[in-house]
């Protein structure tokens, strides 16, 4: 009988564990990770972004913070931002991966295309003080990152990664603090993937025309709205802060209705049409348009 004989079973259990760890965990290399799973638009990080991501793992951002969409409907609308679920050769350049596999905040995977400010002010903002622009979040801040950054190893970094870079690009850091390579490196994830723009949502209104002209009725609700989604950016009482002053704008209730549901990519203002309805769109461009406090 085996568990009579402790060491033979020991050495079995030895020999079927590594079995078992072969045919799932050390098998499956030869076939995947290879040049068919290449995306050929995900590029190396920069040094500064590399030098962003050594920093996010150094604070222990993963520990919060997953960086994979999984296959499921639910994650991919509410994290996939245009970019669907996550594919192995996104993660090509990373060592090592951070997906994670806790979400006491949400995941970054695509947290670039979210937020697609050039200058990253919102990233900023938000990591110097994070309920400013998230009200109910329990991250603690960050702005002590806004310190030199250490750039005695960044060269170095690059050669062992094998990640092409120049000379420029390491002059680049000069000058440079924490914040901006933590922010370089969250302004990136996601934006390498092609299929964003093909699979981003328009939202086109059912009606045409705003529903809501009896601002009376819907101020309380929108102005509510307003304060959840939008006062962040655009100030308590639509004075403009990171974004443009938006008291009684002058745009058409239509193109505010596209703006809000589809976002600007190129100011950075993300898009509201899965957060929103389409009825509280209409009631927040009411709000918008109305000209006294």
């Amino acid at each position: 009988m085996l568990e009579k004989n402790p060491v033979i079973f020991i050495i079995l259990a030895f020999v079927v564990i590594m079995v078992g760890t072969s045919v799932t965990m050390i098998a499956p290399f030869k076939w995947i990770n290879g040049p068919g799973d290449r995306i050929a638009e995900v590029k190396p990080y920069t040094p500064l972004q590399q030098e962003g991501r050594d920093l996010y793992m150094r604070e222990g951002c993963n520990n919060c913070h997953s960086q994979v969409v999984r296959t499921l409907a639910a994650d991919v609308e509410r994290y996939g931002n245009g970019g669907g679920y996550s594919k192995s050769g996104e993660f090509f350049y990373d060592r090592p991966h951070l997906w994670g596999s806790r979400r006491t905040g949400p995941d970054l995977a695509r947290i670039g295309l979210k937020y697609p400010d050039p200058k990253g002010a919102w990233h900023r903002k938000h990591m110097e003080n994070p309920q400013s622009v998230v009200p109910a979040s329990n991250m603690p801040s960050y702005a002590f990152l806004n310190q030199a950054l250490d750039t005695t190893y960044s060269e170095r970094k690059m050669k062992l990664l094998k990640f092409p870079y120049t000379q420029a690009d390491l002059d680049d850091l000069k000058g440079k603090s924490e914040m901006d390579a933590i922010i370089a490196y969250m302004r990136k994830l996601g934006t390498d993937i092609p299929v964003k723009k093909a699979e981003a949502a328009v939202l086109v209104p059912a009606v045409l025309n705003n529903p809501y002209t009896d601002v009376k009725a819907v101020k309380e609700e929108a102005e509510a709205i307003y304060k959840q989604q939008c006062a962040s950016c655009h100030g308590e009482k639509r004075e403009g802060t990171l974004g443009p002053a938006l008291k009684g704008s002058a745009k058409s209730d239509a193109d505010l209705f596209k703006i809000i549901s589809n976002g600007i990519e190129a100011n950075g203002m993300p898009t509201f049409g899965a957060a929103l309805d389409e009825q509280k769109i209409w009631k927040l461009v009411t709000y918008i348009k109305l000209d006294t406090k």
